[in-house]
């Protein structure tokens, strides 16, 4: 038995990782990885390992595809056979070569052939160790009776080197040879010949580690003098491998590679303008953002864009909340809300990849690489404990770290990423008036995506989040253990009615009182949860006074001049407003921070509010006599921006636009099937059918696929362009389009 796991490596640098499958010659691994590649690459490459604690890793095989057959296995999911691991054939990179023939007269009056090899540069060497290499060359001239070779300068730390060296081979002639003005080598000869360049890396103490190699025959010369182009370095053949390998097992693959061309900015307007209506489109499914996810043979292609796009401009909440109503229209029972893979669970899930990464690194990494880090045991299945374990101690261990996440996740609240706030408050409000007589629909509405999406994904599978490089053991005991009978007291903390979030003492004026002075402010100990601001004489006391957080209608500094003190804030509700005086600046920001991100979604929010406070009569700010007149400055203290995202809006508009050229057959269907009424009174499709789409209305649908086709049709122009261009322009050869250089 074996504990394997896989690497996914672009050449021979490593980008991800699987978990550790444990004892198992037919490892499950069930691991989804998306990236974008920042640089060229010959091959993608998985290889599969037996984990070795005390010595190194063993390789057991691998798969290498070629980057030009990745599109003959993309979308399909495929065995591969694995092949050996030969240290002579892992190689990446390539140099850059020049060769010339020259003439030259020796001392003693012959004639004879001088080839010049000038060694310019390499780019894309691996990383040796994690870190660049220190490569050199070795310049060989090969023929069947001369091996004459040379080597470069070793250059440190760097998998770009810039070599620049000359070398020279004397070509011998033979007696009966003859100058001519334009000379050649003989035929017989520049056949024989080829100059072979070898990379290694300098290992100091340790064996130099080859590179890769190219051979470059010296008949390249014959209609030229000189040659230089940019090869492709290739692995080392021992010349004493079998044709038979031994069968080293299978893996199994699916693997969605695309790559795109992206044009100026102009180019992509109307296709944007179009996807940017797509929120405010009646019905949803009508929109060209929903479209498009009808059509994509995987939703998922069309998501990761769409989502970006979206976010970029402010428009996913909107859309997430149509279509998700959307969703809720098919939905007969309350226990299975949100619980499908639509479109809309689809889009909140990856809106939960892109703007919850930084929340959870905040909120749960320090845990996480705790629990990873540490070695305590968290072992409580009877079949897996080891010798000498104490189950009572796992169990303690294991409550501790459970109870230490679920506090750390619910004490984090105000950290939550705006988007995400607002949309589940979406969510909770629809699921309300859909089953307005299940009273926990609510909060499993949210609870659907916050948990069982979210936390849950980021604590079995932290590297999903980018919060670890890969599964830590400890990590994935945390899932299977939520079932044992001693965890309900965990769960019972789910199901308390608010958690508080911030608890402090500061001063607040009396309420109704009209004099100024030192005894109107008392101290007070302030607490706000979930749903309420409550003040108290003493902490643990009963609460003199409470503001439901949903009475909340804004929260602003009140100037100083008001009460000749600093650092103050007001909480503006139903009643009269609450004047409170914070210890020092960084807590009075703090507190209308968070009281804000708790009352974002109150729907009487004002907008304009009194910076100073009403006292004798009038308000100081704007001397206006009834205390109900209108604010006189806008509101301010919003919420702060908790998501800075780069996102190339023109890249995913191309994205986008690739997709629907892809999927045209369908479009076409979906278009026809606007003009049938097939679809609505006609007999059932067969499941294979593209006709079978949601279209709730067939007019305002068949519009939507006239402007998406229209759009396309002109984007296919200055595609079909470069395409031609870039077939004309990429010179065989050049850094661009390097050759292939000859193997052994």
């Amino acid at each position: 038995m074996r504990d394997c796991f896989c690497t996914i490596n672009l050449d021979q640098e490593e980008v991800y990782r699987t978990q550790v499958v444990e004892k198992s010659l037919s490892p499950f691994f069930s691991e989804e990885f998306y990236f974008e590649i920042p640089r060229t690459f010959q091959y993608l490459s998985f290889y599969v390992y037996d984990k070795n604690v005390l010595q190194r890793d063993l390789r057991i095989g691998k798969v290498a595809i070629k980057k030009e057959d990745l599109c003959n296995h993309s979308g399909k999911e495929t065995w591969f056979s694995l092949q050996p691991v030969d240290s002579n054939s892992e190689v990446q990179g390539k140099v850059h070569l020049e060769l010339k023939l020259n003439e030259l007269i020796t001392e003693n009056g012959t004639v004879c052939q001088q080839l010049v090899v000038h060694i310019m540069a390499c780019h894309g060497l691996p990383l040796i160790n994690g870190q660049s290499c220190d490569p050199y060359a070795t310049v060989s001239l090969v023929g069947p009776s001369r091996n004459d070779q040379k080597k470069t300068k070793v250059k440190k730390k760097t998998s770009n080197p810039q070599f620049n060296e000359i070398f020279y081979f004397e070509v011998t002639r033979s007696s009966s040879y003859t100058r001519k003005s334009q000379f050649q080598v003989e035929e017989e000869d520049i056949e024989k010949l080829e100059i072979r360049i070898d990379l290694w890396n300098n290992g100091n103490l340790v064996q130099d580690i080859f590179l890769g190699e190219i051979k470059v025959p010296v008949n390249v010369l014959r209609n030229d003098s000189s040659h230089q182009a940019w090869y492709l370095l290739q692995p080392r053949d021992n010349g004493n491998k079998s044709s038979k390998t031994d069968d080293l097992g299978s893996l199994r693959l699916n693997i969605c590679y695309t790559e795109d061309y992206v044009l100026p900015s102009e180019y992509y307007g109307p296709l944007k303008t179009l996807l940017l209506k797509s929120p405010d489109v009646q019905p949803i499914s009508a929109s060209a953002a929903y479209i498009l996810g009808e059509i994509c043979r995987d939703k998922n292609d069309a998501v990761l864009p769409l989502v970006r796009l979206l976010l970029h401009h402010d428009k996913l909440v909107p859309f997430a909340t149509a279509v998700a109503e959307l969703d809720l229209k098919d939905t007969q029972d309350a226990n299975t809300i949100f619980r499908g893979n639509s479109l809309a669970t689809r889009c909140l899930d990856e809106m939960m990849k892109i703007v919850g990464g930084h929340y959870l690194k905040v909120t749960l990494k320090p845990i996480l690489d705790e629990i990873c880090e540490s070695s305590k045991s968290c072992e409580i299945d009877p079949i897996k404990l080891k010798e000498g374990d104490n189950v009572e101690n796992n169990k303690e261990n294991l409550r501790y770290y459970v109870d230490k996440l679920f506090s750390t996740i619910v004490k984090s609240s105000m950290s939550c990423p705006t988007v995400m706030c607002d949309t589940f408050y979406s969510l909770r409000q629809m699921a309300t008036q859909r089953f307005p007589n299940d009273p926990h629909v609510q909060y499993s509405a949210v609870s659907s995506f916050v948990f069982l999406r979210f936390f849950a994904v980021a604590v079995v599978s932290p590297h999903t989040f980018h919060l670890r490089p890969h599964h830590p053991v400890s990590v994935v005991l945390l899932k299977s253990s939520f079932k044992e009978t001693f965890m309900c007291e965990f769960f019972k903390m789910f199901q308390e009615e608010g958690y508080i979030i911030a608890v402090k003492k500061m001063y607040k004026r009396a309420q109704g009182r009209t004099r100024i002075g030192k005894k109107n402010f008392k101290k007070r100990w302030f607490c706000l949860t979930s749903r309420e601001l409550t003040y108290h004489k003493q902490p643990g006391k009963d609460a003199i006074y409470t503001i439901p957080v949903k009475n909340i209608l804004a929260v602003e500094k009140l100037e100083e001049s008001s009460f000749n003190k600093k650092n103050m804030f007001q909480v503006i509700h139903m009643e009269k407003p609450l004047y409170v005086q914070a210890n020092n600046c960084v807590e009075a920001n703090e507190w209308i921070d968070v009281l804000c991100r708790v009352s974002r979604c109150n729907q009487n929010r004002l907008s304009f509010y009194h910076p100073s406070a009403y006292l004798n009569g009038n308000w100081l700010c704007c001397l206006e006599t009834s205390e109900n007149a209108l604010g006189c400055q806008p509101c301010t203290a919003g919420v702060p921006a908790d998501i800075q995202i780069d996102i190339d809006e023109d890249r995913e508009t191309e994205r986008i636009y690739s997709l629907f050229t892809l999927s045209l057959l369908k479009l076409q269907k979906m278009e026809e099937a606007c003009g049938t009424i097939a679809v609505y009174q006609g007999p059932q499709k067969e499941p294979d059918d593209y006709s079978n789409f949601v279209i709730e209305d067939s007019v305002t649908t068949f519009k939507t696929i006239q402007q998406i086709k229209s759009i396309i049709e002109k984007l296919d122009e200055p595609h079909e362009k470069y395409r031609k261009k870039r077939s004309s322009s990429a010179k065989y050869g050049s850094k661009e389009n390097p050759i292939v250089g000859k193997a052994s």
